[in-house]
């Protein structure tokens, strides 16, 4: 069974603390991910910080710890800065947005291991995940881009 980091490159995020960031809105606003165990993770919207690199589109966050977040995973689809306790893992070869998803849900799935004060810190790089032969056939046979207006109302003007 291949290990988290034998498919990812694990880094610790940012460690920023919200109180000290700016909330804004709008198009150059950042998403800002902490512990939180919904919302893909992201609990703000921050101003961009000079001389500080938001982690980059496409890569994971795990949260280490937290009330009910510790283990989560989320695919980030835009740039952003974490909070104290995060993880970003990025892939250590090319990988589909759908194989991705697939090592996100796995992680996820073992989420109990974090409970009850047990962070993720020192263990989640050992986190043992299933063989790649054991990947559904649907992680690699699905369209995604089927979905893109699946938000608009249906009708006129919508999708029918």
């Amino acid at each position: 069974m291949p290990k988290l980091s034998d498919l990812f490159e694990l880094e610790y995020g940012h460690s920023l603390e919200l109180n000290r960031l700016e909330q804004v809105t709008g198009p150059d606003a950042v998403n800002f991910v902490g512990r939180a165990a919904r919302n893909n993770g992201v609990t703000a919207r921050v101003r961009r910080l000079p001389g500080i690199a938001p982690a980059a589109a496409g890569t994971v966050s795990v949260a280490l710890g937290g009330q009910g977040g510790a283990g989560v995973a989320f695919l980030q689809p835009f740039p952003y800065y974490c909070g104290r306790d995060v993880m970003v893992l990025k892939p250590k070869h090319k990988m589909s947005e759908q194989e991705v998803l697939w090592w996100v849900t796995c992680i996820t799935a073992n989420r109990f291991r974090f409970g009850f004060g047990r962070q993720a810190n020192r263990t989640l790089k050992d986190l043992h995940l299933p063989e790649r032969s054991a990947m559904p056939s649907w992680v690699g046979g699905t369209d995604v881009e089927r979905y893109n207006d699946a938000e608009r109302p249906a009708g006129p003007g919508g999708v029918a």
